[in-house]
């Protein structure tokens, strides 16, 4: 089956790197500019560099010429998917869509295969997620992650085609399980990161994470997911990949919040509207998710990472 990704930040490139050593593919970026750098350097200097561009790598900014395949892999990040689609609905229509990126749409509070959903509708569409670095990836280093697909023939038909001898990827149906994950393993990042800003220590991040991990769970199940699934790749896996290295953009947000210190908002940082658009969730749906919602009160401003720590310490003793 042939391939596209869609994106050219730093996973999206990472991806195109990795599965062009398999069979040619072209990467397509927005901006013409973007492309001629691209093309001239044979990397992606400014969101990935030193990793170079296979032979079988073509970059564009054609979307109907890159579209021209049987599955396109969305890396666009999750609150300009929607707009994404929009816009490019005619070239989309009709193609499998994986998509590549996590969180929940801030507005809709929907994940990333809810959002297609509603712009392509009828769309045949997978989700790839786990626990993966951008540089990792690009580098050949292994990696294993989580293919979500409703229907079982097509997710056999893409986990065959986006597998290589070092990007395993294991199958389920559970598109909600893997969907939330994703998405809330962010919003742990940050609250990890923020602890290990402020000298809260290891042991406390280690708390935060276990028990952002119960959060996590609570709200997986509410919507009807498997308890494997946050159990695996996609819940546990990624989780502690992305609170416990600095190459977590998560990570470094909460980090700069928890020493006061200023962070450069050209970076895209998924968990940020995430914690927002769950706290809501959460609220709306009468689940207590405090570690999430002390996220969403950081990002927003409305907290600081002492007055955080202090309402999660105060909290009622209560049963593990």
């Amino acid at each position: 089956m042939t391939i596209s990704v869609l994106g050219a930040g730093a996973f999206g490139t990472a991806l195109a790197i990795s599965l062009s050593q398999k069979t040619p593919l072209q990467l397509w970026a927005r901006s013409s500019e973007h492309v001629q750098e691209m093309s001239r350097d044979h990397e992606n200097k400014s969101r990935l560099p030193d990793r170079p561009f296979p032979a079988a790598l073509a970059v564009t900014p054609d979307i109907d010429r890159a579209a021209e395949v049987d599955i396109l892999l969305l890396a666009v990040p999750m609150q300009q998917l929607r707009s994404f689609l929009q816009e490019h609905r005619e070239a989309l229509d009709g193609k499998t869509l994986v998509a590549c990126c996590k969180g929940m749409d801030l507005t809709s509070g929907k994940g990333p295969l809810e959002v297609i959903a509603d712009s392509l509708p009828g769309a045949r569409t997978a989700l790839l997620t786990g626990p993966s670095f951008a540089r990792d990836i690009a580098a050949g280093l292994p990696t294993g992650l989580t293919l979500a697909c409703a229907d079982d023939d097509l997710g056999r038909q893409v986990q065959e085609a986006l597998s290589t001898p070092v990007l395993r990827l294991y199958r389920s149906d559970d598109v909600v399980g893997a969907t939330l994950g994703g998405a809330l393993k962010n919003v742990i990042a940050i609250a990890c990161g923020a602890a290990m800003g402020a000298g809260l220590g290891e042991s406390a991040r280690a708390a935060v994470l276990t028990r952002g991990f119960a959060e996590m769970q609570r709200l997986a199940l509410h919507k009807g997911a498997n308890p494997n699934t946050l159990a695996g790749l996609s819940g546990f896996g990624d989780l502690v990949l992305t609170c416990t290295s600095a190459q977590s953009r998560n990570y470094r947000l909460g980090l700069s919040l928890g020493k006061a210190e200023a962070f450069d908002d050209k970076i895209t940082v998924e968990g940020a509207a995430t914690a927002r658009a769950a706290d809501a969730l959460a609220r709306e749906e009468g689940l207590d998710m405090p570690i999430t919602s002390a996220v969403a009160g950081l990002v927003e401003k409305r907290l600081d990472v002492r007055q955080a720590m202090h309402d999660l310490l105060s909290r009622s003793l209560k049963e593990e």
